[in-house]
């Protein structure tokens, strides 16, 4: 369904057949670090991978398989959803996408959401 390929930002993940919309793409197990933890986490570069986790979202998590290498857009084609029972992230098509197509997360959540990040967006 989607491979890892060179992208405009690095590394990124791309369609491989048309995805329609709702489809889920892909099911990342995670690592949840207490939020205790998060002053150690954040001297690391794997801060940059993280996600916010929980109820509260007062944790943080470490999205494994192909989940910490898709790509953050403003107008995404996929969204990501915390699943606290199964602990995965997943992700699902936003709007259908077609083959050879970037697959992009908005990382603030919300697909809509515009608010600025912590680096430079494209």
């Amino acid at each position: 369904m989607f491979e890892v390929k060179k992208s405009k930002y690095g590394r990124g993940i791309f369609a491989t057949r048309d995805i329609k919309k709702g489809e889920l793409i892909h099911e990342a197990p995670v690592i949840i670090s207490a939020k205790d933890e998060y002053k150690y986490l954040k001297k690391t570069i794997m801060i940059e991978y993280v996600f916010w986790w929980g109820e509260d979202l007062e944790e943080c998590a470490l999205a494994l398989g192909y989940g910490s290498l898709f790509n953050h857009s403003y107008t995404p084609n996929a969204l990501y959803k915390l699943n606290l029972k199964n602990q995965t992230i997943d992700i699902y098509a936003y709007r259908d996408i077609k083959k050879e197509e970037e697959i992009l997360i908005n990382y603030n959540g919300d697909p809509e959401d515009d608010e600025p990040m912590w680096f430079d967006v494209f």
